[in-house]
């Protein structure tokens, strides 16, 4: 068998994707959890909070909303409809986390939880960090100027 031909026989046998479902599917899960966190955002502000903190706040909830639908193993089923619709928004991150910290939860809280849910937010953080540290240098560079 040449390699053109095992290329179609894998196309052939390969599933199709329902793409214009995957994708109807993250826009309306990923535009819920947007209004959703709009929502808690004028919650907040109405609460008395300034702009800033509302956002904070409120992607604060949306953390630990996440989380605790990790914990009762809702998410994964959001997201199996949802596809990137869950991935993409702070919500994801969230989940991630969570889910590996309930994964290896049977290995204890030290070398399981604690250990295991930083290996996925480790990089991240460090990335985040970097990244904060490279741009604030550039914006204090320009402002000088």
């Amino acid at each position: 068998m040449t390699e053109k031909e095992y290329g179609k026989l894998v196309q052939d046998m390969m599933p199709k994707s329902p793409i214009w479902k995957d994708c109807l599917g993250a826009f309306v899960i990923g535009g819920l959890i947007c209004t959703l966190g709009q929502f808690f955002v004028n919650c907040y502000g109405n609460w008395g909070l300034d702009e800033t903190n509302a956002g904070t706040a409120a992607s604060m909830t949306l953390v630990a909303l996440s989380a605790l639908l990790t914990g009762l193993s809702l998410y994964d089923n959001i997201a199996k409809f949802a596809g990137a619709g869950t991935l993409v928004p702070i919500t994801g991150f969230a989940n991630a986390i969570a889910a590996t910290a309930v994964e290896f939860k049977t290995e204890g809280f030290i070398l399981g939880v604690g250990a295991k849910m930083f290996t996925i937010a480790g990089p991240v953080i460090v990335y985040g960090v970097s990244a904060s540290v490279v741009y604030g240098l550039i914006y204090w560079i320009t402002t000088l100027f």
